[in-house]
């Protein structure tokens, strides 16, 4: 069977964007919209969200978001005809995901969407935001979201990308073990805190980047959200080497770089600490 140019890895522009979600998923999905279009139109071809794209705000107003997956609702019928209308790859960050047993719990899950709109892989955060920091947040993400139990890697145009969200980036591990699966770029969209930001986010996503020797895509929610939230913005890509290629530090938009897994060899046998890893006790 001949192979489509299409199917074959290569430099793609990848665009990640920035907004200030609220409880209005109409209102949401309308920036997103309008963002991926003209992300679109300066040449992405793959287009990441952040972390709860749709809705951010109390858990009790989410019950009539939550949709089922691979199957979805309303929401995700959206993104796939923008993908589809598009022909983009398209990364929406954190997905509201019904649990099938418990109708009071929720997936925070990471989907990707092929240009044909398709779903073509699924990530469901494994680490919880559950946190209490004098004067800063106190979240407790777990009390109605459950965990995932999977490293996820999928197919792209630019190569294999592995898929995290938000809080993950504070575990190494996990992108090791994405890395073993064959990935060249991490996906990590956020909404991650004004605090907590400010003191760990570029230093954790370089450090992912650097470690993994691979591209790091990370769309952030920014702005006031409501009385008690804040998102620290600062939407990244970074390369290989732990460069920042593009930011966006507050304000709805987005930024676009060009990803070029050809740089991702050079540097993994430039320096090959991947390969230099040693077995330990």
């Amino acid at each position: 069977m001949a192979v489509s140019a299409d199917n074959i890895p290569g430099k793609c522009v990848v665009a990640a964007v920035q907004h200030c979600a609220g409880t209005d998923v109409d209102a949401n999905m309308t920036v997103l919209c309008r963002l991926s279009r003209k992300a679109a139109e300066q040449g992405a071809r793959v287009i990441a969200w952040p972390e709860a794209f749709a809705y951010l705000g109390p858990h009790r107003g989410k019950q009539p978001i939550l949709e089922p997956l691979p199957g979805g609702g309303p929401i995700l019928a959206q993104c796939q005809a923008l993908a589809a209308e598009l022909q983009c790859e398209l990364l929406l960050g954190g997905f509201h995901e019904a649990v099938a047993q418990d109708a009071s719990r929720c997936y925070n899950t990471s989907v990707y969407l092929n240009a044909d709109g398709n779903i073509a892989g699924l990530y469901r955060k494994i680490h919880l935001f559950d946190v209490n920091i004098p004067d800063g947040p106190q979240l407790q993400e777990s009390k109605q979201t459950a965990a995932g139990d999977r490293a996820v890697c999928v197919p792209t145009r630019f190569g294999t990308l592995g898929m995290t969200v938000c809080y993950d980036v504070r575990f190494p591990l996990l992108y090791q073990q994405l890395v073993d699966q064959g990935a060249i770029a991490m996906s990590v969209p956020s909404a991650f805190t004004a605090t907590t930001g400010a003191l760990h986010w570029h230093a954790l996503l370089r450090a992912r980047a650097i470690e993994t020797q691979s591209f790091v895509i990370a769309p952030a929610q920014h702005g006031r959200h409501s009385k008690h939230r804040q998102s620290y913005g600062h939407s990244l890509i970074i390369d290989p080497s732990g460069q920042v290629l593009a930011e966006l530090d507050q304000g709805d938009g987005f930024i676009c770089a060009e990803l070029d897994p050809a740089a991702v060899s050079r540097i993994r046998t430039e320096i090959p600490s991947l390969a230099n890893r040693q077995p330990f006790s």
